[in-house]
């Protein structure tokens, strides 16, 4: 059986951008451009009438931007969508507010003009998109998030230095669809909840910004990782894109190494990295979950972890946005047992009863 056809919009309001998109895309024998779109509007027209299985859609554009315009689809017509991002700040906040809005996942435009990489990654990402699932987006009523004061932010950072070394750590990894998925399990955690590290794959420059977010929404500190940094309770670390993170012994305590280490199952931070450095030197110690994700990084440093001790869980088919990264964990394995995502922050907390 031939593989399906993906059909893809390119919603761009620069001509030479689409254009570029649409040469790129159609190299692929399994990718048909259906259409193209030069602002929300025609995109809106577009959708209703060529019923595409994808979208990539650029994050600034003329009369409204990209995230109002999902925020407005997403209720009536759940599509995957990939951002087209620039690298600025401003690129990276709004790329950030997208996946708030139901976007699958994001590339970020090239710095240098040349568009070879970033074209190979958008392929990528297209036909992960089209196996997403996004039916939970139907009729969903966008909310908007609710922060912290930014006094109330630096009060948490300034409390850190009372915090304690953590005897126990929680290893989490995720990729398509992580973003949100952690956004709801993070801000369920308690303030006092054991040291965690995280793995997200993003891009440098995106996970600072993400881990900004996340802090000023839940209860327990959330920062990007740095090299040294010790594991203690009430801080979630995040791995920081395009390097490695590894969990090393520091005294009796634990630390995160960051370094410029090779691809790992195709990634930079790499999930499988980080769980089989928790395997060897946190053992029973530690405690793991896999969230939403395209592809099997992580699923042999879970199941690393689960025969050297720790208890080990991952989230389910129904609430993933991409059930691959959890069910490679499972059929390995290295899952004690499948959670839907509103469960998962009361189910880590039950695992360390």
């Amino acid at each position: 059986m031939p593989p399906r056809i993906i059909r893809v919009l390119i919603v761009d309001d620069s001509p030479l951008v689409r254009k570029i998109l649409n040469d790129g895309l159609s190299k692929d024998p399994n990718l048909e451009v259906c259409g193209e779109a030069g602002d929300p509007f025609q995109a809106r027209d577009q959708i209703v009438k060529l019923r595409p299985d994808v979208l990539t859609l650029d994050v600034e554009m003329p009369k409204m931007n990209g995230v109002e315009f999902l925020r407005r689809l997403m209720p009536q017509y759940p599509i995957p969508t990939v951002m087209v991002s620039s690298l600025t700040e401003r690129g990276q906040k709004t790329t950030l507010e997208a996946m708030a809005a139901g976007a699958v996942d994001f590339v970020a435009k090239p710095k240098d003009g040349s568009p070879e990489q970033m074209i190979d990654e958008l392929r990528t990402k297209v036909k992960i998109a089209s196996t997403a699932n996004v039916s939970h987006w139907k009729h969903k009523q966008y909310a908007p998030e609710t922060g912290m004061s930014s006094t109330v932010v630096n009060q948490k950072i300034g409390g850190i230095g009372g915090q304690m070394a953590s005897t126990r750590i929680c290893a989490i990894g995720a990729s398509t669809g992580g973003t949100e998925a952690l956004r709801e399990v993070i801000c369920a955690l308690p303030k006092n909840f054991i040291g965690t590290v995280v793995v997200q794959h993003m891009p440098a420059g995106f996970t600072k910004m993400f881990a900004d977010r996340l802090n000023s929404l839940a209860q327990i500190i959330v920062k990007e990782a740095e090299d040294g940094d010790k594991i203690i309770d009430g801080r979630v670390l995040i791995a920081p894109g395009g390097k490695q993170l590894e969990i090393v012994h520091a005294g009796t305590n634990w630390a995160v190494r960051i370094f410029d280490g090779p691809l790992c199952c195709g990634h930079r931070p790499s999930v499988e990295q980080m769980m089989f450095s928790v395997a060897k030197n946190c053992g029973k110690k530690a405690i793991g979950a896999m969230l939403t994700g395209m592809g099997a990084d992580g699923a042999n440093g879970m199941k690393a972890m689960r025969d050297a001790g720790a208890r080990c869980i991952a989230q389910d088919e129904a609430t993933c946005v991409v059930f691959g990264m959890p069910k490679e964990a499972y059929a390995r394995g290295g899952v004690e047992r499948l959670v839907p995502l509103p469960q998962i922050a009361q189910t880590l907390q039950g695992l360390l009863r």
